[in-house]
């Protein structure tokens, strides 16, 4: 049974069972982003980040498309103000991508439709996994408006493709296809079309039966090290195994193995 969080607005929030399912709202608009739609989406990752029954989370978006990226009738519309409108856009945008990858829930992206720029790919790029329909398509897209990449998309872009493929992706602007995104790795699966919201909600609540803790540092260990050396990581990944090792899941973990049985995890 669903729990409604935010009910209305461009940003939905709903509580099925132990997942947190976020849907951009403004099909109208092919889910574009301005500055009201990126303040809604920042309320509801951070009512998730103080919802403990949340255990995982799952995007989708609402109409024909994921996230078509930034609102450009709105964009257009600024004039010479659109230089300051998008200084308080790209400022909402980061603190969103960095708070997708800080949330200890993990996070699973069900795109339909296009994902382009800081808005959709940015956002992608942002999520744990990601299953896509297959004739979901991907772009970048920020330099044929004149534009540079946002949403952290410079630096998790090139980690997910390799420096060479993402400048290609970033400087020429290719509509990518949904099996070449899963060959150079920018998404996790390709699903059949009408099922990905389906299989992304199984994907979640796979996750969200899971060991939570040991997940959530999992998913902290794998962000916070991509600027990082092995070694800086190591004593960090120690303390981490170390903890979690006292945890009621690792507990219930190891006894599952032992006794050969479905471990039962409950999120401490």
């Amino acid at each position: 049974m669903s729990d409604t969080l935010i009910g209305d607005g461009p940003i939905l929030l709903d509580l099925d069972g132990a997942v947190a399912h976020l849907r951009f709202n403004r099909p109208q608009a092919s889910n574009g982003l301005d500055v009201p739609f990126l303040r809604a989406l920042y309320e509801a990752v951070m009512t998730v980040h103080g919802e403990p029954r949340a255990r995982a989370v799952l995007i989708t978006g609402e109409g024909r498309h994921f996230c078509a990226g930034g609102d450009v009738k709105t964009f257009a519309a600024k004039g010479e103000a659109l230089p300051d409108y998008l200084r308080e856009a790209t400022s909402w945008l980061q603190v969103c991508a960095s708070a997708l990858m800080r949330l200890q829930a993990p996070v699973v992206a069900a795109v339909h439709g296009f994902a382009a720029g800081g808005g959709g790919l940015g956002l992608v790029c942002a999520s744990d996994l990601v299953l896509a329909e297959r004739s979901a398509k991907f772009m970048l897209g920020a330099t044929r408006v004149g534009m540079a990449p946002d949403a952290g998309g410079s630096v998790t872009l090139t980690h997910l493709v390799g420096l060479r493929k993402a400048m290609e992706i970033a400087l020429t602007n290719p509509t990518i296809e949904a099996e070449e995104a899963l060959r150079i790795g920018l998404i996790t699966r390709v699903v059949d079309d009408g099922t990905v919201r389906e299989q992304g909600l199984a994907l979640a609540r796979e996750l969200a039966a899971g060991p939570t803790r040991a997940l959530g540092e999992t998913k902290r260990l794998l962000w916070e090290g991509l600027g990082a050396t092995v070694e800086a990581r190591l004593p960090d990944e120690a303390r981490t195994v170390a903890a979690l090792s006292g945890s009621e899941d690792a507990r219930e973990g190891l006894a599952a193995v032992i006794e050969r049985r479905a471990p039962e995890y409950r999120g401490r």
